[in-house]
């Protein structure tokens, strides 16, 4: 990296050389949250319907890995915006390519977490069977994993992680490589950091239940206050009572969480039977070949992790 890049801005702590970079890159900044809003579109009209409730059934690894990439540059691009505008800021070009290379690395990472979670789904189905249905141990292990996530705000490694979030400055400073290449493996690297920081929130989208566009923007939110309010405190705070009143609520009283689809019902609370007869389901695509029979066209069953 040039001396003249280095000093293009300068080495302080705190949100500020991220959200300065933002001023200068409008247009960078601009086009990613664009391309947010079309993820999100895209999934919300994608996954109309199939929102299973807690450990809803993935599908097909292929289906499942171009859901969630488009799901990851819904909700993280926001976040991640400043750190992208920061890495134009200090090639000192105005080209597009290279800090659409390092996103491309930053979802890269996020695609592998997506590849490394339906492995784990997939093997946890088969090896425990159906205790992880509602009925059985699914519930107590989706509450307890929003509690595992509210008690790990407070641990060291998610300070660390967040940290390299929130002012990324030291990070581009000390992993920096030239070109493209570099581009797209200091995305990777930035991206594994952001894992760190946010598996735990993921974890709970899947305890929530991956296909619900509701929790999708809960769990989105959590992460932009996290990475981009000035008051650290505020959104460490903020986060921890979420996560714990949402996990204390699926333990002792599920039914009371609005947007919560409760499996095997196939609604969420409050919704009326008529309601539910007159919202349409559709299918995920099946993981496993499906029997000859004819289905009918007027709705779904609802699938989870495990026979």
């Amino acid at each position: 990296m040039t001396a003249t890049a280095h000093a293009a801005v300068p080495s302080r702590a705190g949100v500020a050389p991220a959200w300065a970079a933002v001023r200068t890159r409008v247009g960078l900044v601009v086009l990613l949250l664009v391309l947010a809003g079309v993820g999100w579109w895209w999934t919300v009209h994608e996954m109309r319907g199939m929102d299973g409730g807690p450990w809803t059934d993935l599908g097909t690894f292929g289906w499942f890995i171009g859901v969630w990439a488009v799901m990851m540059a819904a909700m993280m691009f926001p976040s991640v915006a400043p750190t992208v505008a920061l890495y134009s800021r200090l090639t000192r070009a105005r080209s597009l390519a290279l800090p659409l290379l390092f996103t491309s690395g930053y979802l890269l990472t996020w695609a592998a977490v997506g590849a490394l979670a339906f492995g784990i789904a997939v093997g946890g189905g088969s090896f425990a069977g159906g205790v992880l249905s509602w009925d059985r141990a699914g519930r107590w292990v989706a509450g307890v994993t929003l509690i595992v996530a509210a008690v790990y705000e407070w641990t060291p490694l998610k300070d660390q992680c967040l940290g390299k979030c929130r002012t990324p400055l030291g990070f581009l400073l000390g992993a920096w490589r030239d070109g493209p290449g570099g581009a797209v493996g200091m995305g990777v690297r930035h991206g594994a950091w952001c894992v760190g920081c946010c598996w735990a929130l993921m974890a709970s989208l899947f305890a929530l239940g991956v296909m619900s566009i509701a929790w999708m923007a809960v769990v989105a939110g959590l992460i932009a206050l996290e990475k981009l309010v000035p008051w650290r405190r505020v959104a460490l705070y903020g986060t921890t009572a979420v996560l714990g009143v949402v996990g204390v609520l699926l333990l002792a009283s599920p039914g009371a969480l609005p947007g919560l689809t409760i499996p095997g019902t196939g609604s969420m609370p409050g919704m009326s039977p008529m309601s539910q007869m007159e919202t349409p389901a559709k299918q995920v695509p099946a993981s496993k070949p499906m029997p000859a029979a004819p289905m009918p066209r007027s709705g779904m069953g609802t699938s989870h992790m495990g026979p």
